[in-house]
């Protein structure tokens, strides 16, 4: 099993390369297609927004099977979503979670509009969906010393949200947060920059080596 401080710097170096416009595309071809046909062993999970403009594979150059993804609309934590999370860490054995928001979320920007009183065209199951991001809205609201949602943003409320996602993760999970206390997992709450193609950690739990002194490699697999 790859450390969570390994781990976390293959996935930096392969988004430096991403954002520098000079990915290496690894692991992707016909002999990794048959390669891994029979198993999967990923080495780190990624807990994601379904924004189509993001694709986890490409924007931190790895391969087929490096990755395990779970995704939903503004990453709102569910029994689901743990479920999956805690199959990747204790069936798979990966090493490292990110959670990863962005700019100009879309769920972010519905909440918005609905804790403000407005009624726009979405479906009952979105509108269901994103009032678990009040307590953020609410949050942002107070720490910008604001009384209605006028100067709201929802780049404004994604650092709030990514923290309560992250909380979320490790109060639903008792596995989680053993893992992460054995030393055996990290977790990486980030924000993706569209424009710049950039992962921004902004939140960091467990031994993930915040020196620059890690082994890199192209390839989660390696």
């Amino acid at each position: 099993m790859n450390s969570p401080e390994r781990v976390w710097q293959i996935l930096r170096d392969g988004n430096e390369r991403f954002t520098k416009g000079t990915p290496t595309h690894p692991s992707q071809d016909a002999d990794r297609r048959a390669a891994i046909a029979a198993k999967q062993t990923p080495t780190a999970a990624l807990f994601g927004c379904s924004d189509s403009r993001i694709s986890a594979e490409i924007i931190f150059d790895v391969g087929l099977g490096e990755l395990f993804v779970v995704r939903n609309a503004g990453h709102i934590v569910s029994d689901s979503v743990l479920a999956s999370l805690e199959y990747a860490v204790e069936v798979l054995g990966v090493s490292v979670i990110v959670v990863l928001a962005h700019d100009d979320c879309g769920a972010l920007h519905a909440a918005i509009e609905l804790d403000a009183g407005e009624e726009p065209n979405y479906p009952p199951k979105v509108s269901e969906l994103v009032k678990q991001l009040q307590p953020a809205i609410e949050r942002t609201r107070l720490a910008l010393a604001e009384t209605t949602n006028e100067s709201l943003t929802a780049d404004a409320v994604a650092g709030e949200h990514l923290k309560d996602t992250l909380a979320r993760l490790l109060a639903g999970s008792e596995l989680l947060g053993q893992k992460i206390a054995d030393g055996r997992l990290g977790l990486v709450g980030a924000r993706y920059r569209l424009v710049e193609g950039l992962v921004q950690p902004e939140v960091m739990v467990g031994n993930l080596g915040q020196d620059d002194g890690f082994a890199k490699s192209a390839s989660l697999d390696s």
